[in-house]
C-alpha cells in the first residue's frame, strides 16, 4: 500500500493526508511503539548476519523489498536477498560480525519510516580468503509498518564510509 500512497502523493497536500490514514498498514500508532519495533527488526537483521542465516536475514525484508549492497549489486524480493546472501554467508561473510547502531529515524507517514543504521563488520574475507580489513557502512532504507505492529525493510542501499585517516 504505500507505494499508492506514494505515487498519489502529488495530488495535493488534503488529498495526500486523506491517503496517508486510508493506507495505512496499522503500524502500531505511537512513535515509541514503532521505534521500538523498528530497533527490534534491526537487531534482527544484525542476529542474522551473525548467524550466516541468510532465510533469518531476508526475513527483516518485505516481500517485494529491494536491497543494494555496497557495490552497487542489487537483489530484488525477499526470495532474491535470501538468495543474494547465502553464498556469501558460506565463504567471505562466515566469520563476520555486524554491529549495527541506528543513527536516526524519520517517520515519512503513518506506517513509513527513514532509518539509517551505521554498521561496522569485521572478519570478513576477500575471494582469496585473506583477511578483510574493519569496515564501516551506513544503511539507508525505507521500513513499513505491518499489520501486526512489526517493522520490514522495503529498500535497503548500503554504502561504505571512509575510515579515518592513521595519525602521523
Amino acid at each position: 500500500m504505500p507505494r499508492v500512497f506514494l505515487t498519489l502523493l502529488c495530488a495535493g497536500p488534503c488529498f495526500s493526508l486523506l491517503l496517508a490514514v486510508a493506507f495505512s498498514n496499522g503500524a502500531s500508532g505511537t512513535p515509541d511503539q514503532d521505534r521500538t519495533a523498528i530497533q527490534r527488526s534491526v537487531t534482527a537483521l544484525a542476529d542474522a548476519w551473525n548467524k550466516h542465516d541468510a532465510w533469518a536475514f531476508a526475513m527483516a525484508f518485505t516481500e517485494d523489498a529491494d536491497f543494494t549492497n555496497v557495490v552497487g549489486q542489487s537483489a530484488h524480493g525477499r526470495d532474491g536477498i535470501k538468495a543474494f546472501h547465502a553464498p556469501f554467508f558460506a565463504t567471505i561473510f562466515k566469520d563476520s560480525h555486524l554491529v549495527a547502531t541506528i543513527r536516526g529515524v524519520r517517520f515519512l507517514t503513518a506506517d513509513l519510516a527513514a532509518v539509517d543504521v551505521d554498521c561496522e563488520l569485521t572478519g570478513a574475507k576477500a575471494p582469496d580468503g585473506s583477511p578483510r580489513p574493519f569496515r564501516k557502512t551506513l544503511i539507508n532504507c525505507v521500513m513499513a509498518g505491518q499489520n501486526d505492529g512489526s517493522w520490514l525493510i522495503e529498500v535497503l542501499h548500503n554504502s561504505e564510509l571512509p575510515l579515518p585517516s592513521p595519525a602521523k
